[in-house]
Parts: structure tokens; sequence; C-alpha cells
């Protein structure tokens, strides 16, 4: 008999490409989870940038002071607090479905560009309502997202990371698949111990005992909040930089390839969007929350 489902763990990322924080609840809004992905990065041109090119954004990570303020922090225990500059005049950035954002101000884009040693510009999302979920991403009319890739939440399961975890034991003596695209890879490092799911920055972590059972989920309802399956989520090589050594190689894509590719990709996990949402309402999940699902 299949244990009832429950959601473990809630992650949120208040700026894209930074690290995540553990959060025990967090409210449901029409784009995403409040807090997550308001903020991003662009290069002088305007240029997305995330830590796909530049991996050590991985190393600093941003805390919600208030519904307006984040401060960003560094390993070396230095931080800088940035609120949302509503009056500042926007700039052309490069995010598919967004043409326009809001900078911080010059001395936050230092403090960034000094410790990644890239110049770079922090941008903040003023209408989550203009990025619409693109079509070929499962959108449907006024739906829209936060500056997050392609859905406004991710959702990974526990019985998913074991399994992957096993094979990825199992496969370390096999060769590589003879494709393997080294654009999807960081490094030739082996993976030496089993691999931490945040790899895959999800919003959502559900326990359970059939792996991969996410792959048909159509519905998901997660407290009173309830959401629909956008898409499958396929991945890329952010997923194989080391979370806390910030190291390249070549897992879990290498092992991905080998048991979970189709259409040229490799998947993990489901983007979800919020359903049935009443403007002016508010719905919360939490963490011990009992997970319903529709197939």
């Amino acid at each position: 008999m299949t244990r009832e489902l429950r959601v473990t763990r809630l992650r949120t990322y208040p700026v894209k490409s930074f690290a995540g924080n553990d959060v025990q609840s967090a409210t449901v809004e029409p784009w995403g989870l409040a807090g997550d992905r308001r903020w991003g990065l662009v290069d002088d041109t305007g240029r997305n940038v995330t830590a796909r090119m530049v991996h050590h954004l991985l190393g600093l990570h941003a805390d919600i002071v208030d519904a307006s303020t984040i401060r960003l922090n560094d390993r070396d225990g230095g931080s800088i607090t940035v609120s949302a500059p509503l009056d500042a005049a926007t700039i052309p950035v490069g995010f598919s479905g967004l043409d326009r954002a809001t900078p911080a101000p010059d001395e936050v884009n230092s403090w960034i560009s000094d410790r990644i040693g890239v110049s770079l510009r922090l941008v903040w999302q003023q209408d989550p309502t203009a990025r619409p979920i693109a079509g070929k991403h499962g959108g449907l009319p006024g739906e829209s997202l936060s500056l997050a890739d392609d859905g406004p939440l991710l959702l990974v399961t526990d019985a998913s990371m074991r399994q992957l975890n096993e094979w990825i034991a199992a496969d370390q003596s096999l060769p590589d698949v003879p494709d393997l695209d080294p654009d999807d890879l960081s490094g030739a490092a082996a993976a030496s111990k089993p691999l931490d799911i945040v790899r895959f920055r999800p919003n959502v972590i559900v326990d359970g005992d059939v792996p991969f059972a996410e792959d048909s989920w159509d519905t998901v309802k997660i407290g009173d909040a309830t959401f629909r399956k956008t898409v499958l989520c396929d991945r890329c090589v952010m997923t194989t930089i080391d979370p806390t050594t910030l190291e390249g190689g070549k897992e879990p894509i290498r092992t991905l390839a080998r048991h979970r590719r189709w259409d040229g990709k490799t998947w993990f996990g489901i983007r979800l969007a919020p359903v049935n949402f009443t403007p002016g309402s508010a719905a919360t999940i939490a963490v011990g929350d009992r997970v319903e699902v529709g197939v």
C-alpha cells in the first residue's frame, strides 16, 4: 500500500541563480511562491546571466527581510541590503517573455560584481503578471510567472532522488553514453557520494514510494492550494555543480542520460502552475502538508 504523500521540504530563491533557502511555509501567488525569483541578474548589455554560465553565483544567497527588501550574503560573512527599486527607470533585459526590469543601485551591483569577478547588475521584476508562461511550456492564457525558468513552481520527490542515486552508484563503472552533450557537463569528476536533491533547485519536495510517479500527475493539491502540471522539467548543466563546494562534474546528467532521456533532453521533476486562484485571496503551503494528486 502506498503511503500518504507529504511535503518534506519547501525552498525559495529570492534571487534567481543564487543559493536557495529552506522555509517552513510559503504563500502561494498566481506566479509562484511569495519571495521566489523576483530578482535576477543581467550583464552590461542586459543579457540574462545565470549560474549556468557563472557557477559561483551559487555561492551567494539572499534572505527576505520584508515584502520589498532582501539581504544579499556571501560565504565570508559579508552582506548588503537592497529594497525593491519602485521609482527607478527600467532597463532593457533579455529574460524570455520580459524585455524590461528595474535595476538595483550601483553599490549593490558593485558588491555582487566584486565577489563574482564579472560585471553584473541586479534587477527586479516589478510586475509579475507581465511575464506569461509560454505556450510551449504548457502555459494557458492569463498565466504568468516570476523570473523562474518556464513555470511558477518546480516539484521533485524524494523517491525519485533515491532511485537516481541508486542508478548513479550502480552505473559508475559503465562508460558514458556516446552522445552525451558536453554543454550539459561542468567537469569530468564522477560523483563520490549521493547527490543532494537541492541540485535540482526545487520549490516543493514530496516524499513517496514510487520513483517518477510525478511524471503522470496532472494536478497536485497541497494544503488549500491546487496546482496543475504544465510540463516535465528538462535538466541542464546547473545540476552538475556541487551546491556546497561549487565544483563541477558529470552527474546527474551522465546517469539521467542513460535512464531518463527522450526528445534529446534529460528529465527530472515537474513544473506547476496555481489554478482556481481568486484575486485577493491567499493560500499557504507548509512542510508536512498532505499532498493529493490527480492523474
